[in-house]
């Protein structure tokens, strides 16, 4: 889900103080992605078990709990023991990588290139996702605003979820830019504000309590984080961009091949019906498929429209 993998933000009350002015990143995107310090929830890690790190795309307590849940199933099936973390932010979790801390991580789209290109790491498998193995970003409004087109949120205020996020900021800069409606990367061309929400939940919540006229988020954020039928009513969309491949699980070098083997197996088992409750826990996925590196060459292609490249 694509998506789906975000920076905690526990309640809206808190979007305020978080918010992170977007133009405050520019081409230093890449080295806050491979600089910033790797924060992790859990506890000392055993010696003979390898570390699997989710992306924190929901609340972190919640998220270890299913975590855990998810490992101790991931290591019953393959036999290999495996541990749950949970990075503080998307940045976090390509550092953990680099850094050899974990050997296997949860990735957005975005964050795999990133970890392929930063840590050698390979993508074992890809995640299922309402049926889906490929999502889209929206630009999110309240339907009361009357906004139309993409072109009538010129000059009004928008809420990106973070600098990493594929459906949350980097899908639609590229779709924003590809339309004439950004300038040299730089949001505020088009917009009066844009800022960083931390979370695909608190940009959708900034916008319904009017704090930004749009949000971006994929396809299905309204349906999972805001669940309230009487809510989702409230928010359209005014501009969606083209597929973005899923998400999925990376494995970093050094991992013995049939170590790799083994888990890659167990997580191709790891499906409904008998596990549906536990991968709604996680990231509210159906399942995973195998996976290619060539599958995210388009979002390699988007970052390198943003000009996402390794610092020099």
């Amino acid at each position: 889900m694509g998506t789906k993998y975000r920076r905690r933000l526990r309640s809206r009350g808190t979007f305020a103080a978080m918010r992170i002015p977007v133009h405050a990143i520019g081409r230093c995107v890449v080295v806050l992605l491979l600089l910033a310090g790797v924060g992790i929830l859990g506890c000392g890690r055993s010696e003979t078990s390898l570390t699997l790190v989710f992306t924190p795309s929901r609340d972190p307590t919640a998220l270890k709990e299913a975590g855990d849940a998810f490992a101790k199933t991931l290591a019953e099936l393959s036999g290999v023991p495996v541990r749950a973390l949970v990075a503080s932010d998307y940045a976090g979790v390509i550092e953990a990588l680099r850094s050899k801390r974990v050997e296997l991580a949860f990735v957005h789209p975005v964050g795999y290139v990133l970890a392929n290109r930063e840590a050698g790491c390979r993508i074992l498998v890809r995640d299922i996702w309402g049926g889906k193995t490929a999502y889209t970003a929206r630009f999110y409004v309240r339907k009361d605003r009357r906004f139309q087109r993409l072109e009538d949120l010129r000059g009004k205020t928008v809420a990106f979820v973070d600098p990493a996020s594929s459906s949350g900021y980097i899908y639609p800069m590229v779709l924003l830019m590809k339309q004439g409606l950004v300038r040299e990367r730089d949001p505020k061309t088009f917009f009066k504000d844009a800022l960083f929400a931390g979370t695909h939940e608190a940009a959708l919540q900034a916008v319904l309590h009017g704090r930004v006229d749009a949000a971006a988020s994929f396809d299905k954020a309204p349906e999972l984080h805001l669940k309230d039928p009487a809510l989702i009513a409230q928010i359209g969309f005014v501009g969606e961009t083209p597929e973005i491949p899923e998400a999925g699980i990376c494995v970093r070098p050094g991992v013995p091949e049939e170590t790799v083997a083994k888990l890659k197996r167990a997580l191709l088992s790891i499906k409904a019906p008998q596990h549906a409750a536990l991968l709604k826990q996680i990231y509210d996925i159906d399942g995973f498929i195998e996976a290619d590196d060539r599958d995210y060459q388009p979002v390699r292609d988007a970052m390198q429209l943003m000009n996402l490249n390794p610092p020099k």
